[in-house]
């Protein structure tokens, strides 16, 4: 495999506030240093924020739902919510339980997408969709859940999950160890915001976990919209 000198970016990965500046060259080509960039259709950014990533979607939201809006203008409300649901949704759901994010301005840009959505297809505020945070919650469980039982493509945070030096009279036997963070980037990261709800599930619902992924986002699904 060859990599383009042109096409690579240097990003250094910390919040410290004096950076000393990257000299990477590649084939005599100077790789020129950024603040964030773009991989497999996520923006990492070097302070290690999810804000450009959640503007960056909402952006792109924005203008698939408004390019809906002019072609189905006088679509019936089947055919609109069938649209949002195929080609706008999946925009503000893609990798999202890796840059969920937890403040409530972001999480609010994104749920005014789908209020948009909502009054397009049904002229009121309210449908039978689930929220998107709530969607969000659901994919980050059923994604710890193909860590824990080992899927290769998740083993490398599989391997990370630890016991708990202790179990209480209302813990189920698969909690996972939570650790203590100083800072909100990794207190709010994916793997420690998900298994707090992971501890908090149900011992009925972790009582087997031979079951598909399928059938686990089912349970989860309706465990979920119990809380809610």
């Amino acid at each position: 495999m060859k990599i383009n000198p042109s096409k690579s970016k240097a990003v250094s990965f910390t919040r410290s506030r004096v950076k000393e500046p990257l000299n990477y060259s590649l084939r005599d080509q100077v790789i020129p240093e950024v603040s964030s960039c773009k991989y497999l259709g996520i923006l990492l950014s070097s302070d290690l924020s999810w804000a450009d990533q959640v503007y960056y979607m909402v952006k792109k939201a924005w203008k698939a739902l408004h390019f809906t809006m002019r072609v189905l203008k006088k679509g019936n409300s089947n055919t609109k919510s069938l649209a949002y649901t195929s080609l706008v949704r999946p925009i503000l759901e893609y990798g999202a339980a890796c840059w969920d994010p937890y403040r409530e301005g972001q999480i609010n840009e994104l749920e005014q997408v789908q209020k948009k959505a909502c009054k397009f297809a049904y002229h009121r505020s309210y449908s039978n969709w689930e929220t998107l945070a709530q969607r969000r919650k659901i994919a980050c469980i059923c994604a710890l859940f193909k860590a824990y039982t080992g899927e290769w493509a998740w083993k490398a945070i599989g391997d990370r999950l630890q016991r708990p030096y202790y179990l209480s009279r209302v813990d189920h036997i698969r909690k996972i160890r939570c650790r203590k963070q100083r800072t909100d980037i990794r207190k709010y990261s994916f793997v420690n915001r998900t298994i707090q709800l992971w501890n908090q599930l149900p011992a009925d619902v972790l009582g087997t976990l031979s079951c598909k992924p399928s059938a686990f986002r089912k349970k989860i699904i309706k465990v979920i919209n119990e809380v809610q």
